[in-house]
């Protein structure tokens, strides 16, 4: 399946379900996929996000993953996560304009009023020689449901006021998937840790971050040159590279 509003060089691999998108397109990008293969499902069977956790597939939602072999080490993925962000953030705005402004939590979630609408899962392999041999980009994007419970903090385009076609929605993120990643083979992480910036939850305000270590309790103050959070706490400045943030109420 081509075309639709996709990008020239793109496939889209269609299911109607699927384990996790992630899953199938590893086992493609290992088997030799090119760049800008796109598995694409109604439903998942096991949707996973960060750390294993999982994440509830109904239909009429956005689930897809897309390979890329971005020209790069191995260290770096992390910055991609930021233009995974941005492409979400603004593939929304594009096909919903009445929706509220996207935000961007650190490090890779999606924000409409303070809510979740959209998590990112990045996986990867190296080369051996510490070179990127294939990135994969998980995306779910709540269209038309979101989980609801204890705790959850979530929303859709749907419940935000909006309406959009699914395949509409994947074009145009993949869309501008395309022109932040050309971007930054180009320029390097500069302007794509800008352009999140201006899109940042909670910056300059009091979070805290849950790490495999506990808790740290301080200011969000910006992203180092790699992607971290620099959090200015009671014990100075720390450098985050992982972790679940959560803002501090006033």
């Amino acid at each position: 399946m081509t075309g639709g509003g996709f990008p020239a060089g793109c496939e889209v691999i269609a299911r109607a379900c699927v384990t996790s998108t992630n899953d199938e397109a590893k086992v493609l990008a290992a088997a030799g996929a090119k760049a800008w293969t796109i598995v694409w499902a109604r439903e998942q069977a096991v949707g996973r996000g960060r750390h294993g956790r999982s994440w509830a597939s109904p239909a009429g939602n956005l689930y897809a993953s897309v390979v890329l072999r971005p020209a790069g080490k191995a260290a770096s993925i992390m910055q991609l996560s930021f233009a995974v962000g941005l492409a979400v953030a603004e593939g929304v705005e594009a096909c919903a304009p009445t929706v509220p402004a996207a935000m961007l939590k650190w490090p890779n979630d999606v924000l409409l009023g303070g809510e979740k609408l959209a998590g990112i899962l990045l996986e990867s392999a190296s080369d051996g020689a510490g070179s990127l041999a294939w990135l994969v980009v998980g995306m779910g994007v709540n269209v038309a449901s979101y989980p609801e419970g204890p705790g959850i903090r979530a929303t859709s385009v749907r419940a935000a006021g909006g309406e959009v076609d699914v395949e509409t929605l994947l074009a145009a993120i993949v869309g501008r998937l395309a022109v932040w990643v050309e971007c930054w083979e180009r320029d390097g992480f500069s302007p794509v840790r800008q352009a999140w910036l201006e899109r940042a939850a909670n910056l300059g305000g009091e979070v805290v971050v849950r790490t495999q270590k506990g808790e740290l309790a301080g200011r969000f103050v910006d992203l180092d040159r790699n992607g971290a959070m620099l959090l200015e706490s009671a014990e100075g400045r720390r450098v985050i590279t992982s972790g679940d943030v959560f803002p501090v109420a006033a």
